[in-house]
């Protein structure tokens, strides 16, 4: 299939390169000229902007980080004389993709809803969680492509179905790491050693993603670099709780949450891997959550 894919970053590199390595024909933007050369090196053509890719292209993919810049690029290629389909690997809430499918519907472009989870290191493996929902023609027609960089699950036709299920998705991964951190700091203040803590936790029931990798690999052992940045993470929470708020359902834990990931921010900074969660809890307590030697 020939492909345009706009976003070709962190993730984008890895989902463009398997993309390649399966056959498919990919051209590819980013503002960042470093990133694009990088995919041309696998074989990627460069395009001058997403117009140039939607001009010359029926299937565009796109990875990018805020919803501000997806509904940017969607509005610029809405405008393109080729494109029929626009697929969204980004993480925008709802509400966003229903205001970007429509105003792709004004010009005959059909939007399909497709958040991506696991990562870095998912999209490195082509093991991300591809979360789809679209019109079910289209959705069939890039189904193929889609299943090169992970595992597809489709969740229906109405547009928005997948960003809410990807922002629950991160919102218990945000939790994770917020109720990990506190835990693991309080332990270490009582005397427990990191390591022992962790293998006790993934042994029982308090076993989660942030116990089980996140901890283990990257803050034992003070390396933060788990691969996925802070603001980001606070973004999403963000978007799950305006999108709670706007459904009307309780969201007490939620709030809580994103108060926590936004200290981490502030403190910390938004640029920084989201596993340092952890410091302004370790500050206030006085202790380091890391491995003993």
């Amino acid at each position: 299939m020939e492909i345009g894919f706009i976003g070709v970053g962190r993730m984008g590199f890895h989902m463009v390169r398997r993309l390649i390595e399966a056959g498919h024909t990919l051209t590819v933007y980013d503002s960042s000229s470093d990133a694009v050369a990088r995919v041309v090196k696998l074989g990627a053509q460069a395009a001058a902007s997403p117009l140039d890719i939607a001009n010359r292209i029926e299937t565009v993919m796109a990875s990018l980080p805020t919803p501000d810049i997806v509904l940017k690029v969607a509005t610029e290629v809405s405008n393109g004389s080729r494109i029929r389909r626009f697929i969204d690997l980004s993480t925008t809430g709802a509400q966003m993709a229903q205001r970007t499918a429509e105003l792709l519907k004004a010009r005959n472009v059909a939007q399909i809803d497709s958040p991506v989870s696991g990562g870095v290191a998912g999209a490195e493996k082509g093991t991300l969680a591809v979360m789809v929902s679209g019109p079910a023609a289209d959705v069939a027609l890039a189904e193929p492509a889609l299943a090169v960089i992970g595992k597809v699950f489709k969740l229906g036709e109405r547009t928005g179905t997948a960003q809410t299920m990807k922002l629950l998705n991160n919102y218990l991964s945000a939790t994770a790491m917020a109720a990990t951190s506190e835990a693991m700091v309080m332990g270490v203040k009582a005397g427990l050693e990191p390591r022992v803590m962790l293998d006790v936790i993934n042994a029982g029931s308090g076993m989660n993603t942030a116990s089980r990798d996140k901890f283990p690999r990257a803050i034992i052992t003070r390396t933060f670099d788990a691969g996925f940045a802070t603001n980001l993470m606070l973004k999403d929470v963000k978007l799950c709780l305006e999108e709670s708020n706007a459904l009307g359902v309780p969201n007490d834990i939620m709030s809580v949450v994103r108060r926590l990931w936004q200290v981490t921010e502030n403190e910390i900074g938004g640029d920084k891997d989201f596993t340092t969660i952890v410091q302004p809890l370790e500050r206030r307590a006085g202790v380091e959550v890391k491995e003993q030697k």
